[in-house]
This record gives structure tokens, sequence and C-alpha cells, in this order.
């Protein structure tokens, strides 16, 4: 399986990951925690100096294990700084700007920001810098800026309960790519066990990788994608997933998501511990909700009512497919680069009905590099087709 590994910075965790195996998503996913540090923090005790967040004065966390140091330097990711500018209410493209072009003026605008009400509080979640022993502390990384009321949700504790809860759910299935970016954790599940005919949504429909026809092989597996976001960029969530076996394409059923969100009540000042307790049962709502998802979404009633919801829109010819793409991904506010891309899938795909726009958008998820930006896609699939079946 194709895996692709990005380090943010030298001696920070590595946080990337696209179509890898689950052991390497665990292996990068354990490093991480090794080396996180969340941290409730005034504005009084955080600065901005040459565009890095400078935590000062805030007390260590002394355990059995030793002492963990939070003052120290971190560099902002760009979910940092998106995270900086809603909290400061600093328009996002002028703290971009600032930050391209004159780094002296954006310490100055977030400094005086937060020293209008140094006593408000925020979560800062960071990853720590390591270097040897005798030298001085390394830089880390921001990873975020939250509200003292996020709720610790973290990807490898979210992830084992998850595998838990399929586990107890009893069907047989296997993990068929995991993604993890700053924003997301991703992880696909399948079940070749649940699997429906579809032969009239794949009707005259070929594989835009290796040309294999639909017609030969109309099935559709059942499956689901686990989610979970770190730093305040969505809830954990398990939405249904059916895969194309013919071209590997998968298309999530959004209105059908299970969710659990990062919100809990405000914490204490300094460095953010969860109780064993608090995170047993939490963990073990996760586990019962997961089980619940998966008994759902691997019902073979469930994945032939959905097919049966797409079977009806896809039969629709298209007069003008050119246009009808065009009138798809504007509604849907696909870029201009993906409306091309979907485009050249659609005309290789050779299914010139409204079904066909639907694999095009899904086959074009699977190229991206961006795994947040194939997970928004894939989940536009079902409006695609939709909007095809009723543009005509």
């Amino acid at each position: 399986m194709t895996q692709q590994f990005a380090e943010r910075a030298t001696n920070v965790a590595p946080t990337g990951a696209r179509n890898a195996d689950l052991s390497d998503l665990i292996r990068i996913l354990e490093d991480g925690q090794r080396r996180k540090l969340d941290v409730i923090a005034p504005a009084s005790a955080l600065r901005m100096r040459e565009g890095n967040v400078h935590v000062e004065g805030v007390e260590s966390l002394i355990t059995e294990d030793g002492v963990t140091d939070v003052d120290g330097i971190y560099r902002p990711t760009a979910l940092a700084d998106e995270g900086i500018s809603e909290k400061l209410r600093i328009p996002l493209a002028y703290l971009r700007r600032m930050r391209a072009e004159n780094v002296p003026l954006l310490d100055e605008n977030v400094n005086a920001w937060l020293g209008e009400r140094p006593e408000r509080r925020f979560m800062l979640r960071a990853f720590r810098g390591e270097n040897g022993p005798g030298m001085p502390p390394a830089e880390g990384v921001a990873r975020a800026l939250l509200s003292d009321s996020y709720k610790l949700m973290d990807n490898l504790d979210m992830l084992l309960a998850a595998l838990d809860g399929v586990q107890k759910s009893g069907h047989p299935t296997r993990i068929t790519g995991c993604d993890l970016t700053d924003r997301r954790m991703y992880v696909r599940v399948e079940s070749e066990a649940v699997a429906v005919q579809a032969r009239s949504l794949l009707r005259g429909y070929r594989s835009p990788f290796d040309g294999r026809s639909g017609d030969e092989l109309p099935m559709i597996s059942a499956g689901f994608v686990i989610t979970n976001s770190e730093v305040g960029d969505g809830a954990y969530t398990i939405t249904p997933r059916a895969v194309i076996q013919v071209c590997r394409n998968g298309l999530t059923e959004t209105k059908d998501v299970m969710r659990a969100v990062h919100y809990g009540g405000r914490q204490d000042q300094g460095v953010v511990s969860w109780s064993g307790q608090t995170q047993r049962k939490t963990l073990e709502l996760i586990t019962s909700k997961t089980t619940d998802a998966v008994r759902t979404f691997l019902s073979q009633d469930y994945v032939e009512a959905k097919v049966h919801e797409m079977e009806a829109a896809a039969g629709k010819t298209l007069d003008e497919p050119t246009k009808t793409i065009e009138h798809v991904t504007k509604t849907l506010s696909i870029g201009n680069e993906a409306k091309d891309m979907i485009l050249a899938h659609f005309v290789r795909g050779g299914q010139m009905m409204a079904g066909g726009v639907m694999q095009a958008v899904t086959s074009t998820a699977q190229t991206l590099t961006d795994a947040d930006q194939a997970a928004a896609l894939e989940a536009l699939a079902v409006p695609a087709l939709m909007a095809a079946a009723a543009h005509g």
C-alpha cells in the first residue's frame, strides 16, 4: 500500500500519513502522544516573538515520570494561525499576509490583542521539541489555540476505542487505508461480507484506472470511515461509506453520521491531564457508540436502501455533460482544478449519465494527495449525483 509520511519540523513528532497501514498510523500516533503538551494558559502567559508563540510563567507539571516543562518556544502551524485569528479576531488573510511579509507587525498585533484581556484563558495544544542531554530545549510546535473548555479526545485513544467497538460488533471487517493530517485522522473500514449488486448504478461504467467494467463486477461493499480531530477541526465521527469494487471508489453518506463532540467544562489552569475515571467513561461511550454504528452501517438492508436511492437518480441521461459538470461543481463549490479532473475522469469512465458524475467525483478523490480534500470530495459524491440528475 502506498505510504507517504511528512515530518513537520526537525525533532518534532511526525503528523502526516496518506493511505498508510494501521500499524504505521499507530506508530505515528504513539510518537505524538509521547511528545504532546496540552496546557491551559492565560493570555498574560502567551507572547508572539519573531512569529513564534512563547509560553512564559506557567507552572511545570511534576509527576512520577518527572517534570514537564511548559515554558518554551512553539512554532505555529497553519492551523494554529487559524486559531489565533479566530480567538483574537484578527482577519485570517491579514494574519497570513503579516506572517509572509512583516513578522514584526504580526508580533505587535497578536501581543496587543492578547494584552487587551490578560486574564482570558486558552488551551494550547503543542508538540514538545527534543534535544539531547545537556542541550537547551528544542523549539516545539504549536498545533492549535483553542477554548479552555475544549475536551481532549486524542486520536490514539479514540482509534483504539473504536476498534474495540468494531470487534464487539461481530462483523468481519478490514482496514483499507489510514490518513493523518494536521487537522484530522481518517481510518477507512470495509466489510466485503456485506455487499450488494448494483447493476443499474454501474451499467456502462469502466474504471478510469484500469478499464475494468462495472457490468462484469457490479458489486458495492459496505463500510464506514472513522474520523477525529485533536485540534478543533471537527468531532469524532463514524460515517457510512460505500466502496465500489470495480474501481475502489468510495463515497460517504454524511447525513447518517454518528458523532461525539469535543466540548466539556472549563478546566483548571496548567498542564492538562485526564483523570483515569473521566477518560475511561468517555472511551467506554465511544466503544459502545461505535458498536451500534457498525451494526447499523454494515446491515445488508441499510446498504441496499442506499443503493436503491442512488440508482433512482443515476440513470438520468445527460444531454450536455460538460455543462452539467460545470453546474454541479459550481453548485457544490468545487474548485476549477478539481472540476477539470472530474471532467477527465467522467470521460474515461464512459458512463454518460448522472451516475457517471458521481463516479468521476469519487475516482478524482482517490488521486488527491491531500487527505482532507479527498475526504471532503468523497462527501460530495451523493450531492453531485443528485445535482447532476436534477440538471440533466
